[in-house]
């Protein structure tokens, strides 16, 4: 089981059900309505839903999801 599955068995099902529906559409394209911002001095990118992070690259025009986390102090070391 990778972390990201693992932290949405923990989280509540409404906090679940509304990060997957903008991990799908990422996955699809849709982009409308969603605030991604470079991380500065990476490649990577960041999504802000709630006190959620997702964190992204894209590779070949494709949407590489890498994380999923809980905003705290070390949401974004190690990237």
């Amino acid at each position: 089981m990778d972390k990201i599955e693992k932290l949405l068995r923990k989280i509540s099902q409404r906090d679940r059900e509304r990060l997957l529906k903008i991990v799908d559409n990422l996955l699809v394209g849709k982009k409308e309505g969603l605030v991604i911002e470079k991380i500065v001095q990476t490649d990577f990118y960041r999504l802000k839903s709630g006190h959620y992070r997702i964190i992204l690259h894209y590779q070949n025009k494709e949407v590489i999801i890498d994380s999923i986390k809980l905003r705290n102090e070390s949401t974004y070391k190690n990237l």
